[in-house]
């Protein structure tokens, strides 16, 4: 309430504290003819009354605005001084008229100026009051005056000391608030210049990004996100239905069901990375690299996520361009090798009457027309966008077996042990053909990096629905900076190239595209001269199952 008075003007505020006394004063001077008319004969009562009128014609004309702002305490003074003449005018028949000294010690206490006078005046105002009908009874006072000569006064003054201490406490608790609003008011202003700063920053990059809660309500999104949006949304579908859009799966055909889409998964609590979708209709449709991260409350619930959308087109038909051509070059190469190892064949059949320096140089030319057409045959397969297999239940141990069968001569010529360590059967779900590619691949790569004899140990174990195959060997190893970096195209160590030892560096980024298309990975662990370790990891079931 003391905000909105202090808002009026001074003079509203004067006649507002001046009212009710005068409300009671006028109730008490029209009742003066009808219930006590011989009061009417006190010509201090008659005082007492004009004096109140005076006091209320004079809040309303006073300037009050132009004078000092304790000039107005003039007027519950003088209230002290009417209710005096009120009192003892009409003390025979109405004493109880002292309490009306409520009203203007309330004012005195509570206005907060000249303190010390204000109480001064709240406990000498009612003692003068008390005094003359107390007076009237010299030299002999009873008790009852003396009491309500001394108690009432102090009553007064305890009044006033309440009040004084209740409009300081509210003071200090409105300078507290006010200064609690101005800090507020700062914070928010902060807030809002930070979330400017934000969103300035968000528009400025050339990714989209959004904020959901766990709802799918939309909490953020900047400019890259929108434009993406509409670019997913159907004619008749808004922006924020996400379930409608046109996002599709790698092919550029397939319609991705809902909750395989990027913001349904992040919903869902997924944190994930290059997740690559195709959004938009044809022609029109661009690769986007999407990558989320949950966000979670205090309680560690789910409150919520962030979802990245990069566009990667140009990357993906970059690479697409890259894989069309390898393609077609190797198809080019291998044409000819083949009729070259074709002829080299023919003629080394029927190599009797050939000298014997011919038919070396002949082999040598057919071992590297060999090995080139087994490097164009890894580049035909890595190059190839759609690698295709045909998982099945599958023995995993017979395919260990069929491995070291076929690795076996290779080993011998490299003085390395083969040991197999693999229950039969154990069962997995995989393409036989592709697996047992992979397995050949790592089996080879064991003996290859052996130069030096030693073993190649090949385990199997199956646990909580998958079937984890390990290759193990006790050759050279690697840095691990090199074992992170194994699985990239063309990749080979320093090592391996100081050692001659053959190879394209695309055997093991093959073998882990397989691996990806079960459903599965594999891992590399190894250390400078201690040997490598890889692990395949294969469902037993087919996903659903």
């Amino acid at each position: 309430m003391e905000q909105p008075f202090r808002k009026l003007g001074r003079r509203t505020q004067v006649v507002l504290c001046q009212l009710p006394l005068t409300l009671v004063v006028t109730v008490l001077g029209v009742m003066t003819p009808f219930t006590w008319p011989s009061i009417l004969s006190s010509p201090v009562y008659l005082a007492g009354l004009t004096l109140h009128l005076i006091l209320i014609v004079a809040c309303f004309v006073m300037p009050w605005e132009r004078l000092h702002p304790s000039a107005c305490l003039i007027v519950p003074v003088l209230d002290l001084l009417a209710v005096g003449l009120l009192r003892n005018g009409a003390a025979p028949l109405l004493p109880g008229l002292v309490i009306l000294v409520v009203f203007p010690i309330i004012w005195l206490a509570a206005s907060g100026m000249l303190v010390r006078t204000s109480l001064v005046v709240s406990a000498v105002g009612p003692f003068l009051i008390m005094l003359p009908t107390t007076a009237v009874h010299f030299p002999n006072f009873a008790a009852a005056d003396i009491t309500a000569l001394v108690l009432f006064p102090l009553m007064m003054l305890a009044v006033a000391l309440a009040i004084r201490f209740a409009s300081v406490n509210v003071r200090v608790q409105q300078r507290e608030l006010q200064a609690l609003g101005e800090e507020l008011r700062e914070l928010l202003t902060e807030s809002r210049e930070r979330e400017k700063l934000l969103m300035t920053i968000l528009d400025a990059t050339d990714v989209g990004i959004v904020a959901v809660d766990s709802n799918g309500n939309q909490l953020l999104a900047n400019n890259m996100m929108r434009r993406w949006q509409g670019r997913a949304a159907p004619a008749a579908v808004g922006p924020a239905d996400h379930t409608e859009q046109h996002v599709f799966a790698q092919d550029k055909v397939t319609l991705l069901p809902p909750d395989k889409r990027p913001l349904s998964r992040a919903m869902a609590g997924e944190a994930f990375a290059d997740y690559l979708v195709w959004i938009g209709a044809a022609p029109q449709q661009r690769a986007v690299s999407t990558a989320a991260r949950p966000l979670m409350d205090d309680g560690g619930r789910l409150a919520g996520a962030v979802v990245v959308f990069s566009d990667v087109t140009g990357l993906v038909e970059a690479m697409s361009a890259n894989q069309d051509l390898v393609s077609n070059v190797s198809h080019e190469f291998r044409s000819p090798l083949n009729s070259i190892l074709g002829n080299i064949d023919l003629v080394l059949e029927d190599s009797d009457g050939l000298p014997h320096q011919a038919v070396q140089r002949l082999t040598v030319v057919q071992r590297n027309s060999e090995r080139l057409l087994a490097l164009v045959s890894d580049l035909t397969l890595e190059a190839s966008a759609a690698l295709k297999i045909h998982p099945k239940r599958t023995d995993i141990s017979g395919l260990v077996e069929t491995c070291i069968g076929s690795a076996q001569a290779q080993a011998d010529r490299s003085s390395v042990a083969l040991v197999a360590d693999v229950p039969s059967p154990l069962w997995a779900y995989a393409d036989p053909l592709r697996i047992g590619q992979a397995l050949d691949n790592l089996v080879s790569n064991a003996i290859k990096f052996s130069p030096d004899g030693g073993t190649v140990t090949i385990r199997a174990t199956g646990t909580k629905g998958w079937v984890r195959l390990a290759v193990q060997d006790t050759g050279m190893g690697m840095a691990p900076e090199d074992a992170a970096k194994v699985f990239s195209r063309f990749f080979r160590t320093e090592a391996a190239r100081d050692a001659a030892i053959p190879g394209a560096g695309l055997g093991l980024s093959i073998t882990k595209t397989i691996l990806e298309r079960h459903g599965g990975a594999i891992a590399c662990h190894s250390a400078l001269g201690s040997g490598s370790t890889f692990t395949m990891t294969l469902p037993v079931e087919a996903a659903g199952g």
